[in-house]
């Protein structure tokens, strides 16, 4: 008996050893990929695709159906083989897939971001598995299991004045598939000084764009919009929303686009943009003016010879994050925190949710009433007479001693202040006399910091 247990505890002893050696292994694996994330970060100079001329029995059999094109062909596949290609933005736009499967000799995947949930409705190439990796590493891990044959090159990090020229520099083509226009603007002025055909696709709640910048006598971005917009006029679609397959649609155009180009024949949107509206299943092509004499950085006499400050020129954030607007003092906010303590202490007030209808529907605080900020700025008589009445009961409740507390509340704190601004000047006005707040980082913030049961979009 004592025997048998003595081996039991032997046998024990030998899997727990073996159980610290493998976990070792593990803690070494770990150490080494985030290492090898280090050193691709930066890779600056790449050696030379190896020049291909023929296909062998695997590629035959591989790209046999697109071999079978007239288009395309022995001579197509091989050039398609002998072209890099860098994706600059591993997000929704399939464009990475498809060229990968269609045998592209080499692909950069850059993306300074990591993956979370909200993407995977849009953002195929990523799983809930590869939540929290970086976007890069999760993509060249799905380029790879798709064709091993390709070259995949990941980038974490953010492109900049500091490093586009040299990554651009060693690609033939470039994908932008950003989603923020300093990076466009960026990508736009590196391809020009590198002499890269720029091939861009963007979506937007059910509409997509495509072009083709910079490429056989075409125009570069800049040509198009020499100046940027307003920060304030711009959305995204962590503010504006995109259908999932909208993007999907675009980056397989986007890729068509760039093996067209590859394989030597003409893209179909040098000169043109490509618009789709997916509410009413259309295209539509509007042919673009031409390349520009004056334009700063592709024209007769560029002004613009080297990368500048992209974030300055255009007044924003190189990121496709929800912006951070600060139109209000000290005075005119509270915190989440501080909004509970009024809500605690049963004082009366008057909560305003400004976000569209859709999203109230999504979640939205019990004790708010819903007026649209645009209903604000057009004053739409309803919400005009809804927001009359209910102060008007406030104050009676309140015997009418006081200015009636008016906090307001949106998904981030953006158009929440946009809509503090236009209730003070109602103030005593429109509206009897208030003292309106915003609620500093909105509703998420409250989910984040005061209802972890809150939910978050």
């Amino acid at each position: 008996m004592d025997d048998t247990i003595l081996s039991l505890k032997t046998k024990l002893w030998e899997k727990e050893r073996e159980i610290a050696v493998l976990k070792k292994k593990l803690d070494q694996s770990e150490k080494g990929n985030s290492l090898l994330t280090e050193l691709l970060e930066k890779v600056t100079n790449l050696s030379p695709l190896k020049s291909n001329t023929t296909l062998n029995n695997d590629d035959i059999m591989r790209y046999s159906r697109q071999l079978l094109l007239p288009e395309l062909g022995v001579k197509g596949q091989v050039a398609i083989s002998n072209i890099s290609v860098l994706v600059v933005g591993c997000g929704g736009l399939p464009v990475a897939q498809y060229l990968a499967a269609a045998g592209i000799g080499r692909l950069g995947l850059l993306d300074y971001d990591v993956v979370e949930l909200s993407n995977l409705h849009r953002q195929v190439l990523h799983t809930e598995l590869t939540q929290g990796q970086p976007k890069a590493l999760s993509a060249a891990q799905a380029i790879s299991r798709l064709n091993s044959m390709v070259q995949c090159v990941p980038y974490h990090l953010q492109l900049s004045r500091e490093n586009a020229t040299q990554l651009i520099q060693q690609y033939d083509i470039v994908a932008d598939c950003s989603d923020n226009v300093p990076t466009r603007y960026l990508v736009n002025d590196a391809c020009v000084l590198t002499a890269k055909p720029l091939v861009s696709a963007s979506a937007l709640r059910m509409e997509g764009q495509l072009t083709v910048y910079n490429y056989r006598g075409g125009p570069c971005y800049r040509c198009l919009y020499p100046a940027p917009p307003p920060p304030e006029t711009i959305t995204n679609c962590s503010d504006g929303g995109v259908l999932g397959v909208v993007p999907g649609i675009m980056g397989c155009l986007q890729a068509l686009e760039v093996l067209k180009i590859a394989s030597g024949q003409r893209s179909s949107f040098e000169k043109q943009l490509l618009m789709f509206d997916g509410q009413e299943g259309r295209f539509r092509s509007i042919r673009l003016r031409p390349k520009q004499a004056e334009c700063v950085v592709c024209g007769e006499m560029p002004t613009v010879t080297e990368l500048q400050d992209y974030e300055k020129f255009c007044g924003s954030a190189a990121t496709d994050k929800c912006r951070r607007l600060i139109l209000l003092t000290k005075e005119q906010r509270v915190s989440v925190q501080e909004y509970k303590a009024v809500l605690d202490s049963s004082t009366p007030h008057l909560l305003i949710d400004v976000r569209p209808k859709v999203e109230v529907d999504i979640c939205h605080l019990p004790t708010s009433i819903h007026i649209p900020l645009s209903s604000l700025e057009n004053k739409k008589a309803e919400h005009i007479t809804l927001l009359k009445d209910t102060i008007s009961d406030l104050k009676q409740k309140m015997d009418n001693k006081s200015q009636v507390p008016v906090f307001v509340v949106c998904k981030l704190g953006n158009d929440s202040q946009k809509a503090v601004q236009l209730l003070e000047k109602m103030s005593g006005l429109e509206i009897e006399q208030i003292a309106v707040k915003d609620v500093i980082g909105g509703l998420m913030a409250w989910a984040k910091r005061i209802d972890p049961t809150f939910p978050q979009y």
